[in-house]
């Protein structure tokens, strides 16, 4: 039942993290951007969900408006801001968007403050699940698998069956014949740069009433996400995928079960505290063996 349960939190996890993942590394194989800020969305998805939630009482509501405000957001700081980098080397991009995560956390710390805000579970989703003998899950971490399942098919049949998922996939095979052949190229970096805030907005504001919604909360999802692309493959919508639950569950996995298994070898106390950081160092250690035997990553964009 333990395992069980731990899979569960896998897989909620990793969507999670793969709609992180999924705008992150569509922004880079396409727009050839390194986005350091991608998480600030996150952060910003999770205040302006909590905010209408208090407000109105609606988290369908509070979903809604965190998906267009960080779209809006999103397209708007890709026009005014980022096409002016396209082209001049990721170091000028990286300092661009390290900055862009500076205004955003004092912007956020300005407009709701520094400490942190308690969304909390909607009532309707507040109970738990008998899911076996044994075992009774959230209701609320249910329904983020089944929303994230929804929301990776629904990506996925964007990219594969749509006009617009052609010219995405076009732009990151070539842009330059893309644009050749008529593609509006500035249109479609600002859809995709939109698409990908909306994505990241959407995780941050279903992880909202689990986790603290605070300051600087973007910073550390976004090195998952980072690591989830380098593992699955720039450019890969399946690899951030495949990526996203492979990280996922190392990370749960080693947290649930390192802490335990040390014990039976140091003192409980150290093998407590031992066991989580393993557990992370773990992740980078599959991140450096999959550079070093597939540096594309496991699922390369192109083949």
């Amino acid at each position: 039942m333990l395992f069980l349960e731990q899979t569960l939190n896998a897989l909620q996890l990793g969507l999670m993290l793969f709609l992180i993942a999924a705008g992150l590394t569509l922004v880079f194989g396409i727009m050839d951007l390194v986005n350091l800020a991608h998480g600030s969305f996150y952060m910003l998805g999770a205040y302006v969900a909590a905010t209408v939630a208090a407000k109105s009482g609606s988290f369908a509501a509070a979903f809604l408006v965190a998906l267009a405000a960080a779209a809006g957001v999103g397209m708007l700081v890709e026009w005014l801001l980022l096409r002016r980098v396209y082209g001049r080397g990721h170091l000028s991009q990286v300092l661009v968007t390290f900055a862009l995560i500076l205004i955003a956390n004092e912007t956020v710390r300005w407009i709701w403050g520094a400490n942190p805000i308690d969304m909390g579970v909607p009532r309707s989703l507040a109970g738990s699940v008998a899911l076996a003998p044994g075992l009774s899950y959230s209701e609320y971490r249910l329904a983020i698998i089944v929303a994230g399942l929804a929301l990776a098919a629904a990506l996925f049949w964007m990219v594969n069956c749509t006009r617009l998922g052609i010219w995405i996939r076009a732009g990151a095979s070539n842009r330059d014949m893309a644009r050749a052949l008529g593609v509006d190229t500035s249109r479609l970096f600002t859809l995709v740069f939109g698409l990908g805030a909306a994505l990241s907005a959407f995780a941050g504001a279903m992880l909202g009433p689990i986790l603290s919604v605070q300051v600087g909360m973007g910073e550390a999802i976004i090195i998952l996400a980072f690591v989830v692309v380098v593992i699955g493959g720039i450019g890969s919508v399946r690899g951030a995928l495949l990526g996203s639950i492979v990280v996922a569950a190392v990370d749960t996995y080693g947290r649930a079960f390192l802490p335990s298994a040390l014990g039976a070898f140091l003192p409980l106390d150290i093998a407590t505290h031992l066991g989580p950081g393993l557990s992370q160092v773990s992740i980078f250690v599959l991140m450096a063996a999959i550079l070093f035997f597939r540096p594309r990553g496991l699922m390369p964009a192109t083949g």
